[in-house]
């Protein structure tokens, strides 16, 4: 009898251990599908196929959909939606500017614009975009416009997926 107490009392404790451990692990959970979050917004997916460029509006460049590939040869000029969604589509992120080029969020991320490292899809690109009023970061399906350095950090390297 006190062997079944104490295999209980046991089964008791890890289950407690365990519901303690799945609360600090879910609590550190940032996830915020389709809401927005510290990092950015999550977007519709707009597809990822090569094919017709999609046209956008100039203060809201486009974070997916069908383009053609083309790719980004240099930087801090007026990019395509194109070269922008191909950049995306490798794992590049792309800051959108108006004013003056965030290169401290690009220098500290990634480093200046080197187009291998672009083809690697492992570049901040900076992209000139006059209409967009606020500087804004672009991943692959996310769009963020708080701290660019942490939206850099959190999808440099992620592509559709």
């Amino acid at each position: 009898m006190r062997r079944g107490l104490l295999a209980l009392a046991i089964a008791g404790l890890a289950a407690t251990a365990c519901a303690v451990l799945i609360t600090i692990l879910s609590s550190r959970d940032r996830s915020a599908v389709g809401g927005e979050d510290a990092i950015g917004v999550l977007e519709a997916d707009g597809g990822a196929a090569h094919s017709d460029a999609l046209e956008s509006d100039p203060d809201r460049p486009p974070t997916s959909g069908p383009h053609r590939p083309e790719p980004v040869e240099r930087d801090q000029t007026e990019l395509s939606d194109d070269q922008i969604l191909e950049a995306l589509h490798l794992g590049n992120v792309v800051i959108a500017y108006e004013g003056d080029p965030p290169t401290a969020v690009q220098d500290e991320v990634s480093g200046p614009f080197d187009p291998d490292l672009a083809a690697a899809g492992q570049a901040v690109i900076l992209a000139r975009r006059p209409g967009i009023g606020e500087t804004t970061a672009l991943a692959w399906r996310r769009r963020g416009t708080g701290d660019l350095r942490a939206f850099a950090e959190a999808y440099l390297g992620q592509g559709p997926g």
